[in-house]
């Protein structure tokens, strides 16, 4: 437990809470809340891609909400910093694809060992280690990558939705350079809203349903673990951490508690694999949306990630009517308003990664991140930190902090 950064902690956070509340940080807790929300339609993909019953889907979406948003309640407001929970993209990929191989009781088992791994490398202090081995702009390289394609699903709307596009983002910059009480988010949404019901937006698909997480006991194989489990950990450990870490550095914030995450991420994990979930780390887009700029002042960012975390609990059972809502509303909106909330994000991201030290390895890591290759089932985020630093060892050695501190003695 030594290794684990302290808090503030969390007996005075609901006051806290309350003095800190304000338009900003409310509005971008909104924003990073319905993207999180709308993150359980690649759930859905997966899960219809790999033949799963639907019924399973949909549960599987309510544990990852209400799971990850207990976590996310408590997580922010004890460190009181920007660090929104929910679970690995790349995972889920992973996990439905592997169900129909090895069975859903067996990939919860593999899911809870992994938990297992994070936790004990969380509580060892490890992640120290493997964030000196991956320098911050290697990481920003690799989380600008990821991020790049909102940018670009931001601005795509515009040939097939001029019209539409074209009024929600003007008004973003309208009311920033005009409105600023206001904050640009509130408008765009409240714009993009209002567009929507002038242009006869059809909700009769929309249906209301009440649903909870089900409890279900994992299986233990070394199928499994070896094709799920031990990728899994990988991803949450030397890819999830990193790249939420780094977003909150690059956002301005002094440190971010590495090891407690990974730890923290690893409980959450190994809680999911009872409620056919898969994972439980930091959230690296909504985090870039709580502690961007948009979020208002730096010590007050961490409300956005506690409102995210009220959103994911409410919002959980019934996410069956919340699905068929968003999926009612044009594809556009939503690119739309998380590409906004995460464009002054994209912009630092990329000013760390092409500005300092460490050039070759930050470029690689870009590169690699946006092409979104596969290797041996673990995603682009991953290859990009593994392969930019082994590359940044290979050819610019001598800027890494432990080279320097070598040196010198």
């Amino acid at each position: 437990m030594k290794h684990l950064e302290k808090g503030v902690g969390l007996l005075s956070a609901p006051r806290a809470f309350a003095r800190d509340l304000n338009a900003d940080n409310l509005s971008a807790g909104l924003v990073a809340g319905i993207f999180g929300l709308s993150a359980g339609i690649i759930h859905i993909s997966a899960g219809t891609a790999a033949g799963l019953p639907k019924e399973f889907t949909l549960l599987w979406v309510i544990s990852y909400l209400m799971i990850n948003g207990l976590f996310g309640l408590f997580v922010p407001a004890y460190y009181r910093l920007p660090l929104p929970m929910a679970n690995s993209i790349p995972g889920a990929l992973l996990f439905a694809a592997i169900i129909p191989i090895v069975g859903l009781n067996e990939a919860l088992g593999a899911t809870l060992m992994a938990g297992a791994i994070a936790l004990v490398v969380g509580l060892s202090g490890w992640m120290s280690l493997v964030m000196r081995l991956i320098p911050m702009p290697i990481v920003m390289g690799m989380v600008a990558g990821i991020l790049l394609k909102f940018g670009i699903n931001m601005v795509a709307p515009l040939e097939s939705a001029m019209l539409p596009a074209a009024v929600m983002i003007l008004s973003f910059f309208f009311a920033a350079r005009f409105l600023r009480p206001v904050p640009p988010l509130v408008v765009t949404l409240v714009v993009g809203i209002a567009y929507m019901a002038i242009s006869g937006a059809d909700f009769s698909s929309v249906a209301f349903s009440v649903r909870f997480p089900e409890f279900i006991l994992p299986a233990f194989t070394l199928e499994a673990f070896l094709a799920y489990g031990l990728p899994l950990a990988l991803i949450l450990v030397g890819m999830e951490t990193p790249a939420g870490v780094g977003l909150v550095k690059g956002m301005g914030f002094k440190s971010a508690p590495a090891n407690a995450i990974t730890a923290v991420g690893g409980i959450g994990t190994m809680v999911s694999a009872f409620f056919n979930l898969h994972s439980t780390c930091i959230a690296a887009p909504m985090t870039g949306i709580c502690s961007g700029p948009e979020a208002g002042s730096h010590d007050k960012r961490w409300v956005a990630a506690v409102i995210v975390g009220i959103i994911f609990i409410v919002a959980a059972p019934f996410y069956g009517f919340v699905f068929s809502l968003i999926e009612a509303m044009p594809s556009y909106f939503i690119s739309i308003v998380a590409g906004l909330a995460l464009l002054r994000v994209i912009g630092s991201a990329m000013h760390i990664t092409f500005s300092g030290k460490h050039e070759v390895g930050a470029m690689f890591s870009f590169l690699i991140a946006v092409s979104g290759l596969q290797v041996l089932g673990i995603g682009s985020s991953f290859w990009a930190l593994v392969l930019g630093a082994t590359l940044s060892m290979l050819v610019e050695f001598r800027d890494f902090d432990f080279a320097r501190t070598k040196a010198t003695v």
